[in-house]
Order: structure tokens, then sequence, then C-alpha cells
């Protein structure tokens, strides 16, 4: 090979081989180009922690202890040739005295003349990453200076380009597995409403961003939805998403309505900086009135499924997304609407609908059309949203989440108005007691009636105005004590000589659960207790 052919086909071959930021398609590359031009049979063998990307390689020398992987096999010989031989993919042992382990050892190509066989170590940034080994049939003069000087040169670059890739596997797997550590690992179980969710990361490090998503168990049953995606790709991202997902679920507690809810987040935003920008809705739905609240902060709106199979687009105001903070009027509006048993909520990422060939108002119309229809579950519904809408290695995150609206059954549900006078605990007592015998719920009789005792006259004593019981019979027993009252009950030490202070003691004792939330009329005091 002539000077000028030499420095033509090193830059040709470095430039495809470093085409690919997959390691393993780096190392079939390098393979490919080799043969025939330089050899008749190429085998690339690496590393177990390299090929595998989940180590950083050996900064060490190697031995016959160190499990290599056949990454990439190329000959010139008739397809299946060598497949028994040297099969591509299998994990192997190299013993201390070959010219494999000498060539990782030393760092320098190793050549056996009287086999025509030449053995160039892969290395970069000091570590060892595997082999590759060329081999010429008889007949063929053997490898010279100036074949071993492109060899020894292209093995260098190989090597570069090939942990180039390891690392942006790395990284595309950390940020992965911290997407996936932030977002729920599973859907929470709760009465009258089911959700089913679908994520699927981008392909690319470069593309890889802050979606996700929530379904948050509420006081009274209600269920929180969120789903949002933080804009710009990369590990700020999915850590900006962890932080926001972490500050909807402490906002959600304090029973916020949607809209104050997107106001507390994005003042949270702004303060953690210029960056931290991302478009999100947020949904509260009501199992017992039956109703859902929602607010938008940019985001796409969600698709309602009808009991009937009829799919619609929810008109919402777009808000601005989140972070972005303008005081010249109020950025997010809450929207309230009834809902029947039966219909289901569905909200995506634009990950899901966008595409080069495909924007979003098309990939909504397509999502539109998946979801017509019934008779399919809600993991069917998801799964065939997600498989036909997405390619395998998206562009984008995708992020899907499914809520069937079903209600909780109004024979589940008792609610009384109580009198603001010191004979409405017992027959608060004697009311809730009846209700769960018709109910069939006889072995939590004894501790409700206490509890029950203890939140009303809680109310009467300390609240104000109109009080209201309500009990529910959902995937626990949920009691409510409602008052015009807005100064919340605290949980306090009643000292040994204290005649009052022990009673939220005994609910915090007995029940399940308990809390307080404001109501726009007052509060709620609640407890949950285990149904048998």
């Amino acid at each position: 090979m002539a000077v000028r052919e030499r420095f033509i086909f090193l830059g040709e071959a470095g430039q495809q081989i470093g085409s690919s930021l997959d390691h393993l398609q780096a190392s079939r590359t390098l393979a490919e180009v080799l043969v025939p031009r330089l050899a008749d049979f190429v085998a690339v063998e690496l590393l177990e922690r390299v090929a595998a990307a989940d180590w950083e390689p050996a900064s060490h020398v190697v031995d016959g202890t160190t499990l290599m992987r056949r990454v990439a096999v190329v000959h010139e010989d008739e397809p299946g040739r060598w497949d028994d031989t040297v099969p591509e993919g299998e994990a192997l042992f190299l013993p201390d005295d070959t010219p494999f382990v000498e060539a990782m050892t030393t760092g320098r190509a190793v050549h056996v003349p009287r086999r025509a066989l030449l053995v160039v170590p892969l290395v970069a940034r000091g570590r060892v990453l595997g082999t590759f080994k060329l081999l010429r049939k008889a007949g063929r003069s053997g490898f010279d200076e100036i074949d071993l000087a492109v060899v020894d040169e292209l093995g260098r670059r190989a090597a570069l380009c090939i942990d180039n890739g390891r690392l942006y596997r790395r990284e595309v797997q950390m940020v992965q597995e911290l997407q996936r550590a932030m977002l729920p690992a599973e859907a929470p179980q709760i009465a009258g409403a089911r959700v089913c969710f679908r994520y699927r990361p981008a392909g690319q490090v470069a593309q890889v961003g802050g979606d996700w998503f929530d379904a948050i168990p509420l006081p009274g049953c209600r269920l929180g939805i969120v789903i949002g995606d933080v804009m710009g790709p990369g590990v700020t991202s999915a850590a900006i998403m962890g932080q926001l997902r972490t500050a909807v679920r402490t906002l959600a507690s304090q029973d916020l309505r949607p809209d104050q809810l997107l106001r507390h987040l994005d003042d949270l935003a702004q303060r953690l900086g210029e960056g931290c920008v991302a478009t999100c809705v947020y949904a509260v739905y009501d199992p017992v009135d039956r109703r859902c609240q929602i607010a938008n902060a940019g985001h796409l709106p969600p698709v309602l499924v009808s009991p009937y199979g009829e799919t619609a687009v929810l008109r919402l105001p777009s808000g601005v997304p989140i972070g972005v903070g303008d005081e010249s009027f109020e950025p997010f509006e809450t929207v309230e609407f009834p809902v029947a048993d039966g219909a289901r909520l569905v909200f995506c990422t634009d990950g899901l609908l966008e595409r080069r060939d495909r924007d979003v108002a098309v990939g909504l119309e397509m999502l539109r059309g998946r979801l017509a229809g019934t008779g399919r579950t809600l993991d069917d519904t998801c799964d065939d949203i997600v498989d036909v809408l997405t390619p395998e290695s998206p562009a984008d995150d995708v992020a899907l989440v499914a809520v069937a609206l079903d209600g909780i059954s109004k024979e589940d549900v008792a609610a009384w108005d109580l009198e603001a006078e010191a004979s409405m605990v017992p027959r608060a007592r004697a009311q809730a007691t009846a209700k769960l015998l018709d109910w069939g719920l006889r072995e939590l009789v004894d501790t409700v009636e206490l509890l029950v005792s203890e939140l009303v006259t809680n109310a009467l004593l300390h609240g104000a105005g109109a009080i209201g019981m309500r009990l529910i019979k959902g995937s626990t027993l949920l009691c409510e004590v409602n008052d015009d009252g807005h100064e919340l009950p605290r949980l306090c030490q009643a000292d040994a000589n204290d005649e009052s202070g022990r009673g939220l003691q005994l609910v915090s004792h007995l029940a399940e659960r308990w809390g307080t939330r404001r109501t726009d009329l007052g509060k709620v005091v609640w407890f949950e207790h285990r149904l048998p």
C-alpha cells in the first residue's frame, strides 16, 4: 500500500468507524473496512465489561482470567463458514501464552508471520478495551511493514471511537436509570379509578429529556394526576424533572386547586434558575362527586373518552410553561367538569405524537383514533397506542397516562348533616354504626365509634358553623367530619396533668391514616381504617 493510499484509507476508514455512537457497531465497522482490503478474516474481541458498557475497562494488565466477548466477525468466505468455529457473540477466556494476551499486555501489535496472523490491541485513554485479529489466506502475501503501521494507527483510532461509544452508552444508561428511579414504579390502587401508564425513553442520550408523570392519592378518595415535560434534553433535565415531581407531590398534599398548585410550582421553578422551564398539566378527579378539575401550563391537553367510546380533546386555557412566570396576568386557570362513570382521561407528552414526518396535530388525531371505541382493557389500550404511535427507539421521551374514571357507587357513600350541639355526638356514633352494619363491617364498629366520637367532639369544641359527616367504603373505610372553621387541629403531646389534647393522639394510634385539609368553606378532618 503506497503512502498516499495509506493516508486516504486511514481517513476514510476512521470516518466510517466514527460515524456511529454505538460501540458495538463501531467494532463491526472496524472489521468491515479491513476485509478484504487488508485481510481475509477479521474478528474483534472486547472485554466483557466493555462490550456490556457496564463498568470501566481495566487500567491494569489483563490475563487469561479476563472474560472477553467476540463482538464482530467478518470474512470473505461463504456465509456461515465460521459460525461454529468462531461464533459472533461468544464469551471466551484467552490463555496467557497467546498473541492476544501478549498484545493486550504490551499494548503493541503482535505479528505471527508463519500463520499470516496479526493481533492488534485496542487501547484508549490508557485502558485496555480488547483486540482485533487479522488473517490472510495461503497464497496471499504476508503483512509488511506498511500494513503493520496502517493497522496499528487504525487500531488507535478505532479504540478511541469504541471507547467514545461505550461512554455514550453509559451516559444513556445513567440518564435512563435516573429517570426510572424518579418515576412511579407502579400505579396506585384506589377506589373509583384505575391508572395505567407507559414510558419509553429516547433512544439517544442527546434526546433523553425530562418527561415525568405521577398518580397521587389524595384525601377524600380523590386522585391527582400530573404529567409534564422539562424543556431540553440530558442529565440536567432529568434532575429538574425529579425536583418538580417531588414538589408536585408535596404541593398536592396541601389540597390546592390545580391552578394554585401550578402557581406554586412556577414560583419554585423560577427560584431553581433560568434553565428550569417545563410544560405541565395537573388534574384532580373526585370519584364520589364524579367531577374533575384540571389546569394547564403550556402542555398538550388530555383526551376524554366517553363510556361509549367517543373521544374529544379537552378545551383548556393553554397557560404558560412552568418557570416562565408572567405577573402581568393570571397564567393558570382551573376548569371543572362532570365525568360519567366508565369514561377515560388520557394524558401524554409530545414525544408520543410528534415525529419528523408528523406534527403534533396529526399525532393527536391519530391518538383519538386509537382511543375510540369500547371493549379493550386499559392495559391493552396503552400498549396499542405506544406500539402504533412510537418507534422502538424514539427521538424523544414518550410518556402516556390513562385513567379509567369508574366512580364510587352511591351505595358505598353515606353523608349526614349534624346539629352543633352536644347530643349530636351519640347520634353520629349511632348513624355510623348503622351504616357499618349495613355494609357488613361489624368488626369495625367499636373502633370507628370511638374515632367518630373524637372527630365530632373536636368539631363541636373547636370548629365553627355547620358540621357534616361522611363515610365512604372504598379500598379502605374513610370517615370525614367537616365544619366551617378554618383553623386546622394539630397533634399535641399531652402531659400527665392535661385534661385535654389526647383525642387526636387516640385517632393517630387507632386509625390507618388521618389528616386534615382545607375547603372553600372551612376544613375537613378525616381518618382511614383498613377493611377486614
